[in-house]
C-alpha cells in the first residue's frame, strides 16, 4: 500500500504535481547546463565517490566542466544563453547505472559479514 502511494506520488507520468516539479528542476538544471547526476556530492556519500571513480575518465571531465560552467554563470549572475539551454539534456543519467551496482556490492558485501571497502564518514 505504502509503496504503491509512493510511486504514484514521484511518477510524473502519473502525478501531475511531480511532473510540474520535474518541469521546474529541469528549467533550473537548463539555466546553468547541469544534468540531475551532476548534483550528487562525492564528499557526502562514499558511494557516489567509488561510483565517480569507476566511471570513464571522459565523463567525468564532462561532469566537472559543467560544474565549473555553472559555478561561473552563478558568481556572474547570469544564464546560459537560450540557444544552449534549449540543447541541454538535464535528465540524461550517467551516474544512477553505476551508483546502483555500487550500493548493491556494498549491500552483498555486508551481507556476507566482509568488512566495507571504506570507512563511513561525513566530513
Amino acid at each position: 500500500m505504502a509503496s504503491s502511494l509512493t510511486k504514484w506520488l514521484v511518477d510524473p507520468k502519473k502525478n501531475w504535481f511531480a511532473a510540474q516539479h520535474m518541469k521546474s528542476v529541469s528549467s533550473r538544471l537548463r539555466k546553468y547546463g547541469l544534468r540531475y547526476d551532476d548534483l550528487y556530492d562525492p564528499y557526502y556519500d562514499l558511494d557516489v565517490k567509488e561510483a565517480l571513480n569507476r566511471l570513464p575518465r571522459e565523463i567525468v571531465d564532462a561532469r566537472n566542466q559543467r560544474l565549473k560552467r555553472a559555478m561561473d554563470l552563478s558568481m556572474k549572475h547570469e544564464y546560459l544563453p537560450n540557444d544552449l539551454q534549449a540543447m541541454q539534456t538535464p535528465f540524461r543519467n550517467y551516474l544512477q547505472d553505476m551508483l546502483a551496482l555500487v550500493k548493491k556490492e556494498n549491500a552483498e558485501r555486508e551481507a556476507l559479514g566482509a568488512l566495507p571497502l571504506y570507512q563511513r564518514s561525513i566530513p
